[in-house]
Protein backbone atom coordinates (compact mmCIF):
# COMPACT_ATOMS: atom_id res chain seq x y z
CA UNK A 1 0.00 0.00 0.00
CA UNK A 2 1.04 3.45 -0.83
CA UNK A 3 2.71 5.80 1.75
CA UNK A 4 4.22 8.89 2.07
CA UNK A 5 8.54 8.67 1.84
CA UNK A 6 10.85 9.58 4.64
CA UNK A 7 11.57 13.16 2.83
CA UNK A 8 7.64 13.59 2.02
CA UNK A 9 8.09 14.09 -1.44
CA UNK A 10 4.86 12.42 -2.12
CA UNK A 11 4.04 14.31 -5.09
CA UNK A 12 6.20 15.94 -7.80
CA UNK A 13 4.26 18.87 -9.40
CA UNK A 14 4.29 22.89 -9.71
CA UNK A 15 0.43 22.76 -8.64
CA UNK A 16 -0.15 23.43 -4.87
CA UNK A 17 -2.71 20.88 -3.56
CA UNK A 18 -6.28 21.87 -3.51
CA UNK A 19 -6.56 24.32 -0.55
CA UNK A 20 -8.60 22.60 2.70
CA UNK A 21 -10.42 25.65 3.06
CA UNK A 22 -11.86 28.08 0.22
CA UNK A 23 -10.33 31.60 0.19
CA UNK A 24 -12.65 33.79 -2.71
CA UNK A 25 -10.81 35.52 -5.06
CA UNK A 26 -13.46 37.89 -5.95
CA UNK A 27 -16.23 38.12 -8.21
CA UNK A 28 -15.42 38.04 -12.24
CA UNK A 29 -12.71 36.13 -11.93
CA UNK A 30 -11.64 32.05 -13.59
CA UNK A 31 -11.76 30.35 -10.17
CA UNK A 32 -8.90 27.42 -9.96
CA UNK A 33 -11.13 25.73 -7.10
CA UNK A 34 -14.70 25.70 -8.07
CA UNK A 35 -17.44 24.54 -5.43
CA UNK A 36 -20.92 23.61 -4.92
CA UNK A 37 -22.23 24.82 -2.23
CA UNK A 38 -23.97 22.25 0.48
CA UNK A 39 -25.35 22.88 3.70
CA UNK A 40 -23.23 23.65 6.90
CA UNK A 41 -21.37 21.69 8.55
CA UNK A 42 -21.66 18.74 6.31
CA UNK A 43 -17.63 18.01 6.10
CA UNK A 44 -15.03 17.25 8.70
CA UNK A 45 -11.40 17.72 8.90
CA UNK A 46 -8.66 15.88 10.58
CA UNK A 47 -7.99 12.45 12.13
CA UNK A 48 -9.36 13.00 15.37
CA UNK A 49 -13.03 13.06 14.30
CA UNK A 50 -12.49 10.14 11.86
CA UNK A 51 -11.02 8.18 15.18
CA UNK A 52 -14.01 9.74 16.56
CA UNK A 53 -16.48 7.90 14.51
CA UNK A 54 -14.54 4.57 14.04
CA UNK A 55 -14.04 3.86 17.50
CA UNK A 56 -17.81 3.57 17.65
CA UNK A 57 -17.78 0.68 15.46
CA UNK A 58 -16.39 -2.84 16.00
CA UNK A 59 -15.49 -3.85 12.63
CA UNK A 60 -14.26 -0.94 10.11
CA UNK A 61 -14.08 -1.63 6.26
CA UNK A 62 -11.27 0.78 4.71
CA UNK A 63 -11.39 0.93 1.00
CA UNK A 64 -10.50 2.79 -1.56
CA UNK A 65 -8.62 4.47 -4.70
CA UNK A 66 -5.27 2.93 -5.77
CA UNK A 67 -2.50 5.79 -5.08
CA UNK A 68 -4.15 6.67 -1.77
CA UNK A 69 -1.24 7.06 1.34
CA UNK A 70 -3.02 4.29 3.17
CA UNK A 71 -0.19 3.58 5.52
CA UNK A 72 0.00 6.93 6.53
CA UNK A 73 -3.67 6.43 7.10
CA UNK A 74 -3.00 3.66 9.00
CA UNK A 75 -0.79 4.76 11.33
CA UNK A 76 -2.32 8.27 11.79
CA UNK A 77 -5.62 6.11 13.15
CA UNK A 78 -3.60 3.90 14.72
CA UNK A 79 -1.97 5.97 16.96
CA UNK A 80 -5.11 8.14 18.01
CA UNK A 81 -7.11 4.91 18.55
CA UNK A 82 -4.54 3.31 20.54
CA UNK A 83 -3.81 6.74 22.74
CA UNK A 84 -8.03 6.35 23.80
CA UNK A 85 -7.35 2.83 24.93
CA UNK A 86 -8.61 0.50 22.06
CA UNK A 87 -7.05 -2.61 21.48
CA UNK A 88 -7.02 -2.68 17.35
CA UNK A 89 -6.75 -5.58 14.26
CA UNK A 90 -5.52 -4.40 10.92
CA UNK A 91 -5.85 -6.60 8.22
CA UNK A 92 -4.39 -5.61 4.92
CA UNK A 93 -6.87 -6.75 1.73
CA UNK A 94 -3.40 -6.62 -0.41
CA UNK A 95 -2.43 -10.28 1.46
CA UNK A 96 -4.93 -11.92 -0.10
CA UNK A 97 -4.31 -10.91 -3.48
CA UNK A 98 -3.30 -13.59 -6.33
CA UNK A 99 0.37 -14.01 -7.11
CA UNK A 100 2.41 -10.87 -8.67
CA UNK A 101 2.92 -13.43 -11.66
CA UNK A 102 -0.91 -14.55 -12.09
CA UNK A 103 -1.55 -10.57 -11.45
CA UNK A 104 0.65 -9.48 -14.13
CA UNK A 105 -0.95 -12.53 -16.19
CA UNK A 106 -4.11 -10.85 -16.20
CA UNK A 107 -2.96 -7.58 -17.20
CA UNK A 108 -1.03 -8.47 -20.20
CA UNK A 109 -3.51 -8.58 -22.25
CA UNK A 110 -4.78 -4.83 -21.93
CA UNK A 111 -1.27 -3.45 -22.00
CA UNK A 112 -0.43 -3.45 -25.36
CA UNK A 113 2.81 -5.08 -25.27
CA UNK A 114 5.85 -2.75 -26.34
CA UNK A 115 3.04 -0.35 -27.44
CA UNK A 116 4.12 2.53 -25.09
CA UNK A 117 0.87 4.60 -25.02
CA UNK A 118 -2.15 2.60 -26.11
CA UNK A 119 -3.54 -0.44 -24.27
CA UNK A 120 -7.17 -2.05 -24.43
CA UNK A 121 -9.46 -1.49 -21.56
CA UNK A 122 -9.28 -4.18 -19.09
CA UNK A 123 -12.82 -6.40 -19.28
CA UNK A 124 -11.60 -7.44 -15.54
CA UNK A 125 -13.46 -6.54 -12.46
CA UNK A 126 -11.49 -6.10 -9.12
CA UNK A 127 -12.28 -9.28 -7.53
CA UNK A 128 -10.76 -11.03 -10.40
CA UNK A 129 -7.50 -9.97 -8.96
CA UNK A 130 -8.03 -11.11 -5.52
CA UNK A 131 -7.53 -15.30 -3.96
CA UNK A 132 -11.74 -15.19 -3.71
CA UNK A 133 -11.58 -18.76 -1.23
CA UNK A 134 -9.06 -16.75 0.93
CA UNK A 135 -11.28 -13.74 1.04
CA UNK A 136 -14.31 -16.26 2.31
CA UNK A 137 -11.92 -17.40 4.91
CA UNK A 138 -11.03 -14.02 6.70
CA UNK A 139 -12.01 -14.25 10.18
CA UNK A 140 -11.75 -11.47 13.11
CA UNK A 141 -9.98 -11.33 16.16
CA UNK A 142 -12.96 -11.19 18.56
CA UNK A 143 -10.00 -10.38 21.40
CA UNK A 144 -9.53 -7.06 20.25
CA UNK A 145 -11.76 -4.11 20.54
CA UNK A 146 -12.08 -2.77 16.47
CA UNK A 147 -10.98 -4.77 13.68
CA UNK A 148 -10.18 -2.69 10.58
CA UNK A 149 -9.32 -4.15 7.31
CA UNK A 150 -7.63 -2.06 4.91
CA UNK A 151 -6.83 -1.22 1.25
CA UNK A 152 -8.71 -1.30 -2.34
CA UNK A 153 -10.92 -4.17 -2.35
CA UNK A 154 -11.52 -4.02 0.71
CA UNK A 155 -15.16 -4.41 0.66
CA UNK A 156 -14.80 -7.53 -0.93
CA UNK A 157 -14.07 -9.36 2.15
CA UNK A 158 -17.89 -9.59 3.03
CA UNK A 159 -17.13 -8.09 6.34
CA UNK A 160 -20.10 -6.02 8.16
CA UNK A 161 -19.16 -2.71 9.36
CA UNK A 162 -18.50 0.51 9.03
CA UNK A 163 -17.61 1.25 5.14
CA UNK A 164 -14.81 4.14 4.75
CA UNK A 165 -13.89 4.99 1.34
CA UNK A 166 -11.32 6.75 0.56
CA UNK A 167 -11.08 8.94 -2.82
CA UNK A 168 -8.29 10.27 -4.88
CA UNK A 169 -7.81 12.97 -7.72
CA UNK A 170 -6.82 11.78 -10.81
CA UNK A 171 -4.33 14.57 -11.37
CA UNK A 172 -2.82 13.29 -7.77
CA UNK A 173 -2.40 9.75 -8.82
CA UNK A 174 -0.47 11.27 -11.92
CA UNK A 175 1.68 13.83 -9.69
CA UNK A 176 2.61 10.77 -7.21
CA UNK A 177 3.48 8.80 -9.74
CA UNK A 178 6.00 11.11 -10.96
CA UNK A 179 7.23 11.23 -7.65
CA UNK A 180 7.87 7.46 -7.47
CA UNK A 181 5.76 6.94 -4.21
CA UNK A 182 3.04 5.11 -5.50
CA UNK A 183 2.04 1.56 -7.42
CA UNK A 184 -0.09 0.43 -10.23
CA UNK A 185 -3.04 -1.53 -8.82
CA UNK A 186 -1.32 -5.03 -7.78
CA UNK A 187 2.32 -3.65 -8.26
CA UNK A 188 4.65 -3.65 -5.64
CA UNK A 189 7.59 -0.70 -7.08
CA UNK A 190 6.71 1.93 -9.33
CA UNK A 191 7.72 2.60 -12.62
CA UNK A 192 7.98 4.57 -15.28
CA UNK A 193 5.42 7.50 -15.05
CA UNK A 194 3.79 7.15 -18.35
CA UNK A 195 4.15 3.27 -18.72
CA UNK A 196 2.23 4.19 -15.15
CA UNK A 197 -0.38 5.64 -16.58
CA UNK A 198 -1.01 3.65 -19.79
CA UNK A 199 -1.94 0.79 -16.79
CA UNK A 200 -4.27 3.45 -14.94
CA UNK A 201 -5.69 4.12 -17.79
CA UNK A 202 -6.49 0.73 -18.88
CA UNK A 203 -6.87 -1.17 -15.87
CA UNK A 204 -6.70 0.40 -12.68
CA UNK A 205 -9.17 3.13 -13.53
CA UNK A 206 -11.50 0.83 -14.85
CA UNK A 207 -11.85 -1.76 -12.06
CA UNK A 208 -11.70 0.47 -9.22
CA UNK A 209 -14.40 2.66 -10.69
CA UNK A 210 -16.84 -0.66 -11.44
CA UNK A 211 -15.78 -1.20 -7.67
CA UNK A 212 -16.87 2.49 -6.69
CA UNK A 213 -19.46 1.68 -8.66
CA UNK A 214 -20.74 -1.11 -6.96
CA UNK A 215 -20.45 0.37 -3.11
CA UNK A 216 -20.89 3.48 -3.30
CA UNK A 217 -24.48 3.35 -2.06
CA UNK A 218 -22.97 1.53 1.12
CA UNK A 219 -20.18 4.01 1.85
CA UNK A 220 -20.44 5.29 5.41
CA UNK A 221 -17.91 7.80 5.58
CA UNK A 222 -16.67 8.94 2.07
CA UNK A 223 -12.55 10.65 2.55
CA UNK A 224 -10.72 13.26 0.01
CA UNK A 225 -7.50 11.57 0.49
CA UNK A 226 -5.42 14.17 -1.33
CA UNK A 227 -3.81 15.77 1.60
CA UNK A 228 -2.44 12.73 3.38
CA UNK A 229 -1.42 14.94 6.65
CA UNK A 230 -5.28 16.64 6.73
CA UNK A 231 -8.13 14.58 5.24
CA UNK A 232 -11.51 15.92 4.67
CA UNK A 233 -14.73 13.55 5.12
CA UNK A 234 -18.70 13.73 4.79
CA UNK A 235 -20.97 11.27 6.04
CA UNK A 236 -22.20 8.95 3.09
CA UNK A 237 -25.61 10.15 3.22
CA UNK A 238 -24.79 13.91 2.88
CA UNK A 239 -22.49 12.79 0.02
CA UNK A 240 -25.43 11.09 -2.14
CA UNK A 241 -28.20 13.90 -0.92
CA UNK A 242 -25.36 16.31 -2.47
CA UNK A 243 -24.72 14.62 -5.78
CA UNK A 244 -28.45 14.64 -6.36
CA UNK A 245 -28.67 18.36 -5.34
CA UNK A 246 -25.90 18.40 -8.39
CA UNK A 247 -27.79 16.78 -10.67
CA UNK A 248 -30.13 19.01 -11.53
CA UNK A 249 -28.26 22.41 -11.17
CA UNK A 250 -25.07 23.90 -12.78
CA UNK A 251 -21.94 22.88 -11.49
CA UNK A 252 -18.14 23.10 -12.29
CA UNK A 253 -16.01 20.26 -12.46
CA UNK A 254 -12.42 21.27 -10.91
CA UNK A 255 -9.76 22.09 -13.62
CA UNK A 256 -6.49 20.90 -13.68
CA UNK A 257 -3.32 22.68 -15.78
CA UNK A 258 -0.33 21.01 -17.27
CA UNK A 259 2.78 22.23 -18.90
CA UNK A 260 3.74 20.73 -22.19
CA UNK A 261 6.39 20.56 -24.62
CA UNK A 262 4.48 23.45 -27.02
CA UNK A 263 2.52 25.42 -24.13
CA UNK A 264 2.17 28.88 -23.99
CA UNK A 265 1.46 32.03 -21.73
CA UNK A 266 -2.29 32.59 -22.30
CA UNK A 267 -3.02 30.73 -18.95
CA UNK A 268 -0.23 31.61 -17.09
CA UNK A 269 -1.01 35.74 -17.54
CA UNK A 270 -5.12 35.26 -17.40
CA UNK A 271 -5.87 32.62 -14.99
CA UNK A 272 -5.56 33.95 -11.48
CA UNK A 273 -3.70 31.99 -8.47
CA UNK A 274 -1.78 29.22 -10.74
CA UNK A 275 1.74 28.64 -9.74
CA UNK A 276 4.18 30.99 -12.03
CA UNK A 277 7.08 28.56 -11.30
CA UNK A 278 6.49 26.56 -14.77
CA UNK A 279 7.96 27.19 -18.39
CA UNK A 280 4.32 27.08 -19.75
CA UNK A 281 0.89 25.75 -19.55
CA UNK A 282 -0.13 23.56 -22.36
CA UNK A 283 -3.46 21.99 -21.33
CA UNK A 284 -6.17 23.37 -19.17
CA UNK A 285 -8.49 20.01 -18.80
CA UNK A 286 -11.73 21.77 -18.29
CA UNK A 287 -14.15 18.73 -18.45
CA UNK A 288 -12.30 15.48 -19.30
CA UNK A 289 -14.62 13.27 -16.81
CA UNK A 290 -12.45 10.28 -16.23
CA UNK A 291 -9.90 12.80 -14.59
CA UNK A 292 -11.91 16.03 -13.40
CA UNK A 293 -13.29 15.98 -9.89
CA UNK A 294 -16.05 17.87 -8.24
CA UNK A 295 -15.47 19.88 -5.18
CA UNK A 296 -18.05 20.09 -2.38
CA UNK A 297 -17.91 23.59 0.02
CA UNK A 298 -19.79 23.09 3.78
CA UNK A 299 -18.72 26.04 6.07
CA UNK A 300 -15.76 26.58 3.65
CA UNK A 301 -14.53 23.54 4.04
CA UNK A 302 -13.63 21.92 0.66
CA UNK A 303 -14.17 18.29 -0.20
CA UNK A 304 -13.46 16.72 -3.98
CA UNK A 305 -14.68 13.59 -5.16
CA UNK A 306 -13.96 11.86 -9.02
CA UNK A 307 -16.87 12.93 -11.54
CA UNK A 308 -17.56 9.40 -12.24
CA UNK A 309 -19.42 9.69 -8.47
CA UNK A 310 -21.78 11.84 -9.86
CA UNK A 311 -22.36 10.09 -12.80
CA UNK A 312 -22.82 6.51 -10.28
CA UNK A 313 -25.30 7.84 -8.49
CA UNK A 314 -27.37 9.87 -11.19
CA UNK A 315 -26.48 9.69 -14.60
CA UNK A 316 -29.52 9.65 -16.05
CA UNK A 317 -30.71 13.04 -14.58
CA UNK A 318 -26.76 14.27 -15.85
CA UNK A 319 -27.59 13.10 -19.21
CA UNK A 320 -31.11 13.16 -19.82
CA UNK A 321 -32.04 11.65 -23.51
CA UNK A 322 -28.65 10.12 -24.03
CA UNK A 323 -28.40 7.89 -20.84
CA UNK A 324 -29.62 4.85 -22.93
CA UNK A 325 -26.53 5.52 -25.03
CA UNK A 326 -23.65 6.61 -22.97
CA UNK A 327 -24.95 4.88 -19.48
CA UNK A 328 -22.06 6.31 -17.06
CA UNK A 329 -19.51 7.57 -19.08
CA UNK A 330 -19.73 11.47 -20.20
CA UNK A 331 -19.70 12.01 -23.85
CA UNK A 332 -18.56 15.58 -24.28
CA UNK A 333 -15.31 16.74 -23.17
CA UNK A 334 -14.28 20.55 -23.22
CA UNK A 335 -10.30 21.33 -22.55
CA UNK A 336 -7.68 24.58 -23.42
CA UNK A 337 -4.76 24.30 -25.48
CA UNK A 338 -3.06 27.13 -25.14
CA UNK A 339 0.44 28.29 -27.74
CA UNK A 340 0.47 31.58 -26.91
CA UNK A 341 4.10 32.03 -27.53
CA UNK A 342 4.25 28.51 -27.38
CA UNK A 343 4.88 26.61 -30.56
CA UNK A 344 2.76 24.25 -33.14
CA UNK A 345 1.18 21.23 -31.43
CA UNK A 346 2.14 17.90 -33.49
CA UNK A 347 0.51 16.80 -37.21
CA UNK A 348 -2.12 14.72 -36.04
CA UNK A 349 -5.13 12.53 -36.25
CA UNK A 350 -7.23 10.87 -34.30
CA UNK A 351 -8.95 7.05 -35.06
CA UNK A 352 -12.95 6.39 -36.11
CA UNK A 353 -14.95 4.30 -34.38
CA UNK A 354 -14.20 0.79 -35.61
CA UNK A 355 -10.41 1.03 -35.25
CA UNK A 356 -11.18 2.51 -31.44
CA UNK A 357 -13.57 -0.08 -30.68
CA UNK A 358 -11.51 -3.18 -32.32
CA UNK A 359 -7.79 -1.94 -30.91
CA UNK A 360 -8.68 0.11 -27.80
CA UNK A 361 -12.13 -1.11 -26.39
CA UNK A 362 -13.61 2.45 -26.62
CA UNK A 363 -17.59 2.42 -27.11
CA UNK A 364 -17.05 5.79 -29.47
CA UNK A 365 -14.71 7.68 -31.39
CA UNK A 366 -12.21 10.41 -30.70
CA UNK A 367 -13.34 13.53 -33.28
CA UNK A 368 -13.01 16.81 -32.34
CA UNK A 369 -13.57 20.93 -32.53
CA UNK A 370 -11.47 24.00 -32.49
CA UNK A 371 -13.27 26.88 -31.39
CA UNK A 372 -10.66 29.36 -31.06
CA UNK A 373 -11.50 31.64 -27.70
CA UNK A 374 -8.52 34.12 -28.82
CA UNK A 375 -5.55 34.63 -31.15
CA UNK A 376 -2.85 37.21 -31.81
CA UNK A 377 -0.21 37.65 -34.66
CA UNK A 378 -1.93 36.20 -37.41
CA UNK A 379 -2.49 32.64 -36.09
CA UNK A 380 -3.63 29.81 -37.91
CA UNK A 381 -4.49 26.18 -37.60
CA UNK A 382 -3.31 23.20 -39.72
CA UNK A 383 -6.70 21.31 -40.73
CA UNK A 384 -6.47 18.73 -43.88
CA UNK A 385 -4.73 18.22 -46.61
CA UNK A 386 -3.60 20.20 -49.80
CA UNK A 387 -5.42 19.24 -53.02
CA UNK A 388 -2.16 17.61 -54.57
CA UNK A 389 -1.71 15.24 -52.08
CA UNK A 390 0.18 12.14 -52.62
CA UNK A 391 -0.22 9.61 -49.77
CA UNK A 392 3.18 7.70 -50.81
CA UNK A 393 5.08 10.79 -51.40
CA UNK A 394 3.62 12.12 -48.00
CA UNK A 395 4.27 8.95 -45.52
CA UNK A 396 7.74 8.60 -47.45
CA UNK A 397 8.41 12.34 -46.30
CA UNK A 398 7.34 11.67 -43.11
CA UNK A 399 9.42 8.50 -42.09
CA UNK A 400 12.24 10.31 -43.16
CA UNK A 401 11.95 13.61 -40.84
CA UNK A 402 11.51 10.57 -38.01
CA UNK A 403 14.61 8.86 -39.27
CA UNK A 404 17.52 10.91 -40.27
CA UNK A 405 16.05 13.91 -37.55
CA UNK A 406 15.43 16.71 -39.81
CA UNK A 407 12.27 18.78 -40.86
CA UNK A 408 9.33 17.75 -42.64
CA UNK A 409 8.13 20.72 -45.29
CA UNK A 410 4.30 20.58 -43.33
CA UNK A 411 2.36 23.15 -45.64
CA UNK A 412 3.84 21.18 -48.91
CA UNK A 413 1.04 18.49 -47.75
CA UNK A 414 -1.11 20.16 -45.08
CA UNK A 415 -3.31 23.58 -45.34
CA UNK A 416 -2.51 26.48 -42.92
CA UNK A 417 -5.88 28.36 -42.39
CA UNK A 418 -6.27 31.74 -40.77
CA UNK A 419 -7.60 31.56 -36.79
CA UNK A 420 -9.26 34.13 -35.50
CA UNK A 421 -11.64 34.63 -32.28
CA UNK A 422 -14.27 32.53 -32.14
CA UNK A 423 -14.13 30.85 -35.67
CA UNK A 424 -15.05 27.06 -35.03
CA UNK A 425 -12.93 24.27 -37.19
CA UNK A 426 -14.28 20.80 -37.55
CA UNK A 427 -12.16 18.04 -36.74
CA UNK A 428 -13.71 14.78 -37.66
CA UNK A 429 -11.70 11.30 -37.18
CA UNK A 430 -9.15 10.99 -39.52
CA UNK A 431 -9.18 14.57 -40.52
CA UNK A 432 -5.23 15.73 -40.22
CA UNK A 433 -5.01 18.54 -37.60
CA UNK A 434 -3.11 20.92 -34.93
CA UNK A 435 -3.22 24.49 -33.94
CA UNK A 436 -0.77 26.57 -34.85
CA UNK A 437 1.28 28.77 -32.59
CA UNK A 438 -0.50 32.11 -31.05
CA UNK A 439 -4.08 30.09 -30.10
CA UNK A 440 -6.28 29.66 -27.04
CA UNK A 441 -8.03 26.38 -28.66
CA UNK A 442 -10.82 25.51 -26.77
CA UNK A 443 -11.52 21.81 -27.82
CA UNK A 444 -14.61 20.85 -28.02
CA UNK A 445 -14.74 17.13 -28.07
CA UNK A 446 -16.18 13.25 -27.36
CA UNK A 447 -14.62 12.52 -24.15
CA UNK A 448 -12.11 9.86 -25.76
CA UNK A 449 -8.96 11.56 -24.92
CA UNK A 450 -5.48 10.05 -25.79
CA UNK A 451 -5.82 8.52 -29.26
CA UNK A 452 -3.70 10.94 -30.28
CA UNK A 453 -1.95 9.60 -33.68
CA UNK A 454 1.15 11.57 -33.81
CA UNK A 455 2.70 12.32 -37.68
CA UNK A 456 5.33 15.23 -37.11
CA UNK A 457 6.03 17.15 -33.71
CA UNK A 458 8.76 19.76 -35.04
CA UNK A 459 11.87 17.65 -33.79
CA UNK A 460 10.66 18.38 -30.52
CA UNK A 461 11.48 16.08 -27.04
CA UNK A 462 8.83 16.13 -24.33
CA UNK A 463 9.57 18.03 -21.27
CA UNK A 464 11.24 14.24 -19.86
CA UNK A 465 14.36 15.55 -22.71
CA UNK A 466 12.84 11.81 -24.68
CA UNK A 467 11.58 12.50 -28.23
CA UNK A 468 8.04 12.48 -28.32
CA UNK A 469 6.09 9.20 -29.52
CA UNK A 470 5.18 9.32 -33.13
CA UNK A 471 2.68 7.08 -34.50
CA UNK A 472 2.80 7.26 -38.70
CA UNK A 473 1.72 3.68 -39.10
CA UNK A 474 -1.71 4.02 -37.16
CA UNK A 475 -2.08 7.65 -38.47
CA UNK A 476 -2.14 6.20 -41.88
CA UNK A 477 -4.66 3.32 -41.14
CA UNK A 478 -6.85 6.34 -40.24
CA UNK A 479 -6.22 9.55 -42.44
CA UNK A 480 -8.84 10.39 -45.28
CA UNK A 481 -6.96 11.49 -47.95
CA UNK A 482 -10.03 12.82 -49.51
CA UNK A 483 -10.67 15.55 -46.90
CA UNK A 484 -8.59 18.02 -48.59
CA UNK A 485 -8.16 21.11 -51.10
CA UNK A 486 -11.82 23.16 -51.12
CA UNK A 487 -13.38 20.61 -49.22
CA UNK A 488 -11.57 22.23 -45.91
CA UNK A 489 -12.80 25.36 -46.35
CA UNK A 490 -16.37 24.66 -47.40
CA UNK A 491 -16.86 21.81 -44.81
CA UNK A 492 -14.50 22.09 -42.18
CA UNK A 493 -15.26 26.00 -41.11
CA UNK A 494 -18.32 26.27 -39.15
CA UNK A 495 -20.35 29.40 -40.55
CA UNK A 496 -22.49 29.98 -37.70
CA UNK A 497 -26.20 30.50 -38.72
CA UNK A 498 -28.72 32.64 -36.88
CA UNK A 499 -31.63 30.60 -35.47
CA UNK A 500 -33.40 32.89 -33.09
CA UNK A 501 -33.01 36.11 -31.95
CA UNK A 502 -35.06 38.56 -29.17
CA UNK A 503 -34.67 42.35 -28.67
CA UNK A 504 -30.86 42.20 -26.83
CA UNK A 505 -30.06 38.74 -27.80
CA UNK A 506 -29.12 36.80 -31.04
CA UNK A 507 -28.87 32.54 -30.73
CA UNK A 508 -26.53 31.18 -33.43
CA UNK A 509 -25.86 27.63 -34.84
CA UNK A 510 -22.29 26.84 -35.59
CA UNK A 511 -22.98 23.71 -37.82
CA UNK A 512 -21.10 20.95 -37.46
CA UNK A 513 -19.84 17.72 -39.35
CA UNK A 514 -22.28 15.17 -40.40
CA UNK A 515 -20.09 12.63 -38.37
CA UNK A 516 -19.68 14.85 -35.25
CA UNK A 517 -21.89 13.16 -32.05
CA UNK A 518 -22.50 17.06 -30.89
CA UNK A 519 -23.80 20.50 -31.72
CA UNK A 520 -22.93 23.52 -30.81
CA UNK A 521 -24.94 26.81 -30.23
CA UNK A 522 -23.74 30.30 -29.28
CA UNK A 523 -25.63 33.12 -27.60
CA UNK A 524 -24.64 36.70 -27.94
CA UNK A 525 -26.66 38.81 -25.19
CA UNK A 526 -26.72 42.17 -22.99
CA UNK A 527 -29.41 41.31 -20.44
CA UNK A 528 -31.10 38.03 -19.62
CA UNK A 529 -31.85 35.09 -21.41
CA UNK A 530 -33.62 31.84 -20.48
CA UNK A 531 -32.28 28.61 -21.79
CA UNK A 532 -34.71 25.28 -21.44
CA UNK A 533 -32.43 21.77 -21.60
CA UNK A 534 -34.92 20.06 -23.43
CA UNK A 535 -33.58 16.38 -21.60
CA UNK A 536 -30.08 17.45 -23.16
CA UNK A 537 -26.83 17.52 -21.00
CA UNK A 538 -25.90 20.81 -21.60
CA UNK A 539 -21.39 22.10 -21.31
CA UNK A 540 -21.16 25.32 -21.41
CA UNK A 541 -18.55 28.25 -21.83
CA UNK A 542 -18.38 31.56 -21.17
CA UNK A 543 -16.39 32.79 -24.24
CA UNK A 544 -17.24 36.75 -24.13
CA UNK A 545 -17.72 39.10 -20.56
CA UNK A 546 -16.81 39.66 -17.20
CA UNK A 547 -19.83 37.53 -15.67
CA UNK A 548 -22.83 35.95 -15.58
CA UNK A 549 -25.09 34.44 -13.04
CA UNK A 550 -26.78 31.33 -13.62
CA UNK A 551 -30.10 30.30 -11.52
CA UNK A 552 -31.91 27.22 -11.70
CA UNK A 553 -35.19 26.17 -11.26
CA UNK A 554 -34.96 25.72 -7.26
CA UNK A 555 -33.60 28.86 -7.08
CA UNK A 556 -29.94 28.26 -6.45
CA UNK A 557 -28.33 31.14 -8.21
CA UNK A 558 -24.50 30.63 -9.45
CA UNK A 559 -22.03 32.92 -10.79
CA UNK A 560 -19.47 31.69 -13.59
CA UNK A 561 -16.55 33.97 -15.46
CA UNK A 562 -15.11 34.62 -18.07
CA UNK A 563 -13.55 31.49 -19.88
CA UNK A 564 -15.09 29.03 -17.38
CA UNK A 565 -16.92 25.93 -18.40
CA UNK A 566 -19.84 24.69 -16.56
CA UNK A 567 -22.39 21.49 -17.23
CA UNK A 568 -25.86 22.19 -17.29
CA UNK A 569 -27.74 18.72 -16.21
CA UNK A 570 -30.42 17.74 -18.34
CA UNK A 571 -32.63 17.30 -14.98
CA UNK A 572 -32.00 21.01 -14.73
CA UNK A 573 -35.34 21.70 -16.78
CA UNK A 574 -34.98 25.65 -17.49
CA UNK A 575 -31.88 27.91 -16.26
CA UNK A 576 -31.99 32.13 -16.02
CA UNK A 577 -28.94 33.40 -17.21
CA UNK A 578 -28.05 36.79 -16.09
CA UNK A 579 -25.16 39.07 -18.10
CA UNK A 580 -23.41 41.02 -15.10
CA UNK A 581 -20.78 42.16 -17.62
CA UNK A 582 -20.98 45.98 -19.36
CA UNK A 583 -20.86 44.73 -22.56
CA UNK A 584 -22.09 41.92 -24.67
CA UNK A 585 -21.50 38.12 -23.31
CA UNK A 586 -21.33 35.11 -25.40
CA UNK A 587 -22.11 31.68 -23.89
CA UNK A 588 -21.08 28.93 -25.95
CA UNK A 589 -22.44 25.10 -25.62
CA UNK A 590 -22.37 22.14 -26.86
CA UNK A 591 -24.66 19.12 -26.65
CA UNK A 592 -25.17 15.33 -27.89
CA UNK A 593 -27.42 15.16 -31.27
Amino acid sequence: MSGISENNEWRRSNQIPLPLRKEYSGSGKYDIYPSFIIPDNKIFEGYESLAQEICRHKTVIIDGYEGVCFNYFRNRIDALLISKGYSVEWTDISSFLKHPETILALKKPFLGGDDPLFGTRCTLDLEDFFNSDALKNITLNQDHDINIIIGPGSYLSGLEGLLIYIDLPKNEIQYRSRAGTICNFGDSRPSDPKKMYKCFYFIDWIILNRHKQKILSSIGIFVDGQRPEMPAWIRGNDLRISLSSISSNPFRTRPWFEPGPWGGTWIKDNIPRLSKDVENYAWSFELISPENGLILESSKILLEMSFDCLMFHAAEAVLGDCFSRFHYEFPIRFDFLDTFNGGNLSLQCHPGPEYIKTNFGENYAQEETYYILDSKNNASVYLGFQQDIDRSDFKASLEKSRDKNIPFDAEKFVQALHSGKHDLFLIPHGTIHGSGKNNLVLEISTTPYIFTFKMYDWLRNDLDGRPRTLNIERAMENLDFDRKGNYICEKLVSRPVLTDEGLDWQLYNLPTHETHLHSIMRYHFHGTIDIETRNKCLVMNLAEGTTIDVISESGISQPFSYAETFIVPAAAGCIKVVNKSVSEAILLYAFVK
